[in-house]
């Protein structure tokens, strides 16, 4: 169905066309009773004309409202207007990962980013048991600020599986013409029909982490029966035949993410996420060094005072050193005289326990410990825009 301008469904005001899949019509609207813009998305006739469909979602969707995440569309409400059934949700300024797909390809880092944001949205998600089943990347918006929003949380549930087959050649009319595919990224198990766990969203991660990786998707096909034959039964090109320098960690997460047997997969999306960021980590640590090669040369040669470069730089564990410590020239009987060390480079701490709202220790212990470096006479402490540059 089309809604005109100016319309008005319950306490929305619709102000214009966004675009339209599979599940549903997508419009701009204006809240009156909170003066906020929304995006309003209209669900099809023929899925919610199942009762016992609808109130299985409905039930989702609310347990999905109640998330609170970054990277998880925020729903305001689920209503209805007459035979009109939609949901109202935040408006997301920017473009859909298919979009930047399609605009250039991608770096190394900006690939890990994303998806190390929709595996910490999806893995708050598993553990309020909700399954998106339908991770694809039409449903990963990028905002102009870097933050990603994962959407349609519960919307895959509504899709019988002569549905999926459908949904398979919906047209997306934010870009008309193109293809969309689901079956692309549905792991074996839901291919086959069966029951689906959080393991599901582990294999369809992993196959968006790929094409973004490699400009093209793991499995693929000219027909329907080819690409489930490739799902089900064949391997696909190993990451390095299309990414020269493809770490070999990496290479190893895609393989997990995309085992076909589930007991060989991630069993979880946080053991995915841990995986990812420790992986970002060592990437950008190495990028670092090649840029900062100084740091490489920063040693003493006395063994009772050797500082542990390693747990120094990377900042892993909570050393304190004092300022008798990195004076390399302080006066010691039976010492032989040491190197000065002048200049030293703190880089963050790492954040092992999972607990995201114990992030920002990571940065606010990095600094201070930068500040009180600073105070030392003749220590150079490298500033962190020099560091991460």
């Amino acid at each position: 169905m089309t809604i005109s301008q100016g319309e008005r469904l319950g306490r929305y005001e619709i102000r214009s066309f966004i675009g339209a899949g599979g599940m549903g019509e997508v419009y701009l609207a204006v809240d009156l009773q909170l003066a906020r813009t929304v995006a309003l998305k209209l669900l099809p006739a023929n899925f919610v004309s199942d009762r016992q469909r609808m109130l299985r979602f409905i039930q989702e969707a609310k347990t999905a409202s109640a998330l609170n995440h970054p990277n998880i569309v925020t729903i305001y409400e689920i209503g209805q207007s007459g035979s009109v059934h939609f949901i109202a949700t935040e408006l997301i300024e920017g473009v859909t990962l298919r979009q930047r797909l399609m605009s250039a390809s991608m770096e190394l880092i900006e690939t890990l980013d994303i998806a190390i944001q929709a595996a910490g949205g999806l893995a708050t998600a598993h553990e309020a048991g909700i399954v998106h089943r339908d991770i694809k990347p039409e449903n990963i918006m990028l905002r102009n600020d870097g933050y990603i929003k994962i959407l349609d949380f519960g919307l895959a549930k509504l899709l019988r599986q002569q549905d999926v087959w459908r949904e398979a050649s919906t047209l997306v009319a934010t870009e008309p013409g193109i293809l969309m595919g689901t079956i692309q990224y549905m792991p074996p198990e839901q291919v086959r029909g069966q029951e689906v766990d959080a393991r599901a969203d582990v294999w369809s991660l992993g196959v968006v982490l790929y094409e973004m990786l490699a400009g093209r998707r793991p499995f693929d096909g000219p027909s329907t029966s080819d690409l489930l034959v490739h799902i089900l039964d064949r391997e696909p090109l190993a990451l390095a035949e299309h990414v020269a320098d493809a770490p070999m960690k990496l290479q190893r997460v895609i393989t997990k993410t995309l085992c076909k047997g589930l007991e060989g997969r991630y069993q979880s999306m946080r053991e995915l996420l841990s995986d990812l960021k420790n992986l970002r980590q060592e990437i950008e640590f190495q990028s670092r060094r090649k840029s900062f090669p100084e740091l490489d040369s920063i040693h003493t040669t006395s063994p009772a005072s050797r500082i542990d470069r390693t747990t120094t730089l990377h900042a892993s564990k909570s050393t304190m050193l004092s300022p008798a410590a990195l004076d390399a020239t302080a006066p010691e009987k039976g010492r032989r005289a040491r190197k000065t060390i002048e200049s030293l480079a703190v880089l963050p701490f790492i954040n092992n326990n999972d607990d995201e709202s114990m992030e920002y220790l990571s940065e606010g212990i990095t600094e201070a410990i930068i500040n009180s470096l600073s105070q030392i006479h003749k220590l150079r402490v490298v500033p962190r825009s020099t560091v991460f540059r």
